[in-house]
């Protein structure tokens, strides 16, 4: 793949990473006036709203009639993960506290990495080992307090793991099927029925009553949601046309970063003191950003010199 595709999906995931980083502190804004599945399928329904007007001026939607059967199925079981991802992790937080939660959604990127060097054929060199590797020890000493937490409170933490591991599960088999359908369809399309599958499974479980209530603020903060479920999937859908798996995943890796900065501003801020405090970061924890970020350079210089 030419260097120029490479760094422009390595910009599409940075880009992504950064939009999931803030989207927390968001959610978290929610909490007190929209319960998270009514809030999914709302950012789903804005995000295919928006998503179709652009493939219907551009007229890509004539991709879909020459869709074959078996990439039909594919397209299916991708976007029924995808809502196993948005939906277990609702259901991972009654069990574990964000923090955690976090931490054991970071398997991600590592599935997603295996599934492309399993699937795609992707190569893995010795240098991106040993830099995955690190990249795994430093989100566990940036994450050291919070995985200290979960195991003192170790009441439903193995049932709140393994219902995260599902959704990061959920999450990577997505990824590795939006990239396996890209040689058919445009990735626009594929989150164009992805948003179209979730509005429609979701639907039953929804509360309508939510939206009559919403002052102008609340509102403001859905539709940020919205807005950052469409820049965020949009750029990371391109990322995986443009570049590996095994980079993509490592970028994914920074996403907790973003958020502990973007949290740490918001607090500094002094932005909504009675939802979101900052935490000073001990020394644990910048050495942790530290090892990841040399860790993602790594993984994404390396593959140049091999």
């Amino acid at each position: 793949m030419p260097i120029n595709h490479v760094r422009l999906g390595l910009l599409f995931a940075l880009v992504a990473v950064i939009f999931w980083g803030v989207l927390p502190l968001a959610l978290k804004l929610t909490a007190g006036f929209i319960d998270p599945v009514t809030l999914t399928w709302y950012r789903f329904l804005v995000a295919f709203i928006v998503t179709l007007g652009f493939q219907l001026t551009a007229g890509n939607l004539g991709q879909f009639k020459t869709l074959p059967p078996q990439a039909w199925l594919i397209l299916v079981m991708g976007s029924t993960f995808s809502i196993g991802n948005y939906l277990s992790m609702v259901y991972a937080l009654e069990y574990l506290a964000p923090g955690p939660a976090q931490l054991y959604f970071q398997t991600a990127p590592f599935f997603l990495a295996f599934g492309g060097v399993m699937v795609f054929k992707e190569k893995f060199n010795i240098s991106q080992g040993v830099f995955f590797t690190t990249l795994a020890f430093g989100l566990m000493v940036f994450f050291h307090s919070n995985l200290a937490l979960s195991m003192l409170d170790a009441n439903g933490v193995v049932m709140g793991i393994l219902i995260v591991q599902f959704s990061a599960l959920s999450w990577s088999i997505y990824a590795l099927v939006q990239r396996y359908l890209i040689k058919y369809i445009s990735p626009s399309n594929i989150l164009l029925f992805i948003y179209a599958y979730g509005i429609v499974a979701m639907m039953p479980f929804i509360q309508l009553s939510y939206f009559t209530s919403m002052d102008n603020d609340e509102w403001l903060i859905a539709i940020f949601c919205a807005a950052n479920t469409i820049i965020a999937y949009q750029c990371f859908a391109q990322s995986m046309k443009y570049a590996s798996t095994l980079q993509v995943g490592a970028m994914v890796a920074l996403t907790p970063i973003f958020s502990f900065i973007f949290t740490a501003v918001v607090a500094a801020l002094g932005w909504w003191p009675d939802v979101i405090q900052g935490k000073a970061m001990d020394v644990y924890e910048v050495i942790g950003i530290i090892v990841v970020v040399l860790s993602v350079v790594g993984v994404q210089l390396f593959p140049k010199k091999s």
